[in-house]
């Protein structure tokens, strides 16, 4: 079922779970993410790059049936728009969701150019993400990654000056894949402050790729609604495929072990994150479940 994502957002902060937001940029790992939504039955986020498709379009049309033809609720999201063209893109190309990030800019500009994306978005029933502080790069330094958490005290304004859906935050993650043996540690101190102000709001955490399992699982509980995922799908797909012999025939195998190895790490996740389970109840619309080919 094609939903957007403050409908998916709302019940998970007034329930309480994390719902997953997988990066996909083909069919194949897009069917792969649904399966695991499917048989987990939970909501599922699926998160586009802009720049990581080659038609917008055309992919976002894709996307919808795949979404229609399932039994859970999917919604498409627009990741880090980065402009009012992209964002007027992806609506055009059928996402129920945009995030616009500002998070670099000065606060006033953050605001006011969030805000017009908001009025543009919501006049089309596209829900909208922004983000509020900075969740930079895997690579950078703790001193500046700690220089652009998000302050508590200033967040409830922010929400509702925009008018937004559901708030992307800075606590202690970031883009990316992170050096070897770096774990990165979660404020969840600062998340339960933000969620407390922001009068539990929807809340997002970026770059969760990396986290140890026993802090993301904490994070979901305490106020975290969705968990973006993209370096530990990529890498799951690519150890899967390193682990099997492709000789003769079997080469057509490579990439079905790909997409296996992808949903089995997403189902994990999902667990993690507490949605599964949660997809509401939804009529039949008599069209097929998406499925993987059968090994």
């Amino acid at each position: 079922m094609l939903v957007t994502m403050k409908e998916i957002l709302d019940r998970a902060s007034e329930q309480g779970y994390a719902v997953a937001a997988p990066n996909v940029d083909n069919e194949l790992n897009a069917r792969a993410c649904i399966e695991a939504a499917e048989e987990t039955h939970a909501p599922l986020i699926l998160d586009v790059a802009y720049r990581a498709v080659a038609d917008l379009y055309f992919f976002g049309q894709q996307l919808r049936v795949l979404a229609q033809q399932s039994n859970v609720p999917i919604a498409i999201n627009l990741d880090h728009g980065s402009d009012l063209s992209q964002i007027q893109k992806a609506i055009q190309a059928g996402f129920t969701s945009v995030m616009i990030d500002r998070s670099a800019c000065p606060e006033a500009v953050n605001i006011r150019e969030v805000s017009e994306i908001v009025k543009l978005a919501h006049a089309a029933g596209v829900s909208v993400e922004a983000e509020f502080g900075h969740v930079g790069d895997a690579q950078q330094d703790m001193q500046e990654a700690e220089a652009g958490f998000t302050d508590p005290a200033r967040v409830k304004q922010y929400i509702d000056k925009t008018q937004i859906d559901c708030l992307a935050v800075a606590i202690g993650t970031a883009h990316g894949a992170y050096p070897c043996n770096v774990v990165p540690k979660l404020d969840l101190k600062r998340l339960v402050q933000i969620k407390e102000a922001s009068g539990n709001f929807p809340l997002v955490l970026h770059g969760s790729s990396g986290c140890d399992i026993a802090s993301l699982k904490e994070a979901c509980r305490l106020g975290i609604n969705k968990v973006n995922i993209n370096h530990d799908l990529c890498k799951a797909a690519a150890e899967a495929v390193k682990q099997e012999s492709f000789e003769g025939n079997r080469a057509y195998m490579i990439f079905r072990t790909a997409q296996m190895g992808l949903k089995q790490k997403l189902i994990e996740m999902i667990h993690v994150y507490g949605s599964s389970d949660k997809a509401w109840n939804i009529p039949s619309r008599g069209l097929p479940k998406t499925q993987l080919p059968q090994r």
